[in-house]
């Protein structure tokens, strides 16, 4: 056991906080094989699906987290419209008065699932991944046959019913020609601004290496995604503003900066293991809840903000790098990566100095971590 694992065994701590929003990943198996899914799993898999949880298991999770005062689940996956009680599932959590996220393909979604999120809205959008505005690229990435008109018949149910739904591109090279495409305002949706998944995440499961090789190969390089965020183009001012007034700043050994250490986030996979986000599924930090009091369970996150990096690249780059908030390193993208909370991730600290030198805050060839007179720095940049 590392040391690292050793500081996470004894911090555990009861918690009093109230849990705000809980994911729920209702199944891993997915009726489309995306080239870049960090989870999926087939459709048909039947050992998969007789692990899930049951309709009671889920129900049961759904009631202890009101209980606890969560307002709003996600639902997701995989595809969770692929569970058969997925309406029966809705509906009871929006008697429980939660908002329900879904994260879904459009692909399954028929006139009967619209008419319900018409009758009982979801009280959010509806999210839909666009995989490509053609049968080519979309199957390209998809590689199912038929999937685009599948998707595009969930777009006009969705439409024919009037549930809001908003849209996100992921960005790959089948479809990348097809931005402008995308943003067209005759299609089917309406955007309030474009927007692009780029830097896909490894497989949390870390179960496939030669699949994560091809996840890493279709990241958008960094200097190619500012041109992408920049056809927006007062989209970044707000942001940067926001992170001068009062966030930049080196951020110490610390690793969460999150909602898990006080259990006001969490996740539950599809078979019933709490886990304090969707990135993170080590062993030492998953409880099975089916047969457990939620509460209790969240216990076990109560002093993650208390926990410290000990890895010496981690401490003499991410801790002490000015550009750290900006930058979507965290604990849960550092286990997908590379199997451990604090190491650094190489493509998010490009994408992040990409950016800062962009801007201006930083030299060619200088690094966030190499800035030791940060508040002056800060001032320069203000």
């Amino acid at each position: 056991m590392s040391q690292f694992v050793r500081r996470i065994t004894h911090l555990a701590r009861p918690i009093a906080s109230r849990l705000s929003q809980l994911d729920l990943e209702l199944t891993e198996r997915c009726n489309n094989d995306c080239i870049h899914c960090c989870i999926n799993l087939r459709a048909n898999d039947v050992t998969t699906l007789r692990r899930e949880m049951t309709t009671g298991q889920v129900k049961e999770i759904l009631r202890q987290a009101a209980d606890l005062g969560c307002l709003q689940v996600r639902f997701t996956g995989g595809e969770p419209l692929l569970r058969v009680d997925f309406e029966e599932l809705y509906l009871f959590a929006r008697r429980l008065g939660m908002t329900v996220l879904l994260y879904t393909n459009g692909c399954l979604i028929n006139s009967r699932l619209a008419a319900l999120f018409a009758r009982v809205p979801p009280r959010v959008e509806i999210e839909i991944t666009v995989y490509g505005m053609r049968a080519e690229s979309y199957e390209t990435v998809t590689r199912v046959p038929g999937s685009f008109a599948q998707f595009r018949r969930g777009i006009s149910f969705l439409n024919e019913y009037h549930v809001p739904f908003v849209v996100k591109c992921a960005l790959l090279p089948p479809n990348r020609a097809e931005m402008d495409e995308f943003e067209d305002p005759a299609m089917p949706w309406k955007l309030t601004r474009p927007s692009y998944s780029m830097g896909f995440e490894l497989r949390s499961r870390r179960d496939d290496l030669a699949k994560n090789r091809l996840i890493e190969s279709l990241r958008v390089r960094p200097q190619e995604s500012i041109a992408v965020v920049l056809r927006d183009a007062g989209r970044y001012r707000p942001w940067t503003l926001e992170l001068m007034n009062d966030q930049l700043r080196p951020p110490g050994d610390t690793l969460f900066a999150c909602g898990a250490p006080t259990g006001q986030t969490a996740c539950v996979d599809a078979y019933g293991r709490l886990q304090p986000c969707l990135g993170i599924r080590a062993p030492e930090f998953t409880v099975d809840i089916t047969g457990a009091p939620l509460h209790d369970a969240l216990a076990q996150f109560g002093r993650l903000s208390e926990m410290r990096a000990a890895n010496p690249e981690y401490l003499r780059r991410c801790a002490r790098c000015l550009l750290k908030t900006m930058c979507e390193q965290c604990p849960g993208k550092s286990w997908t990566e590379h199997g451990i909370f604090d190491a650094p991730v190489e493509y998010l600290c490009a994408m992040t100095h990409a950016w800062a030198r962009y801007l201006g805050w930083l030299g060619d060839g200088e690094h966030g971590w190499e800035v030791d007179e940060w508040k002056e720095s800060k001032a320069a940049i203000g």
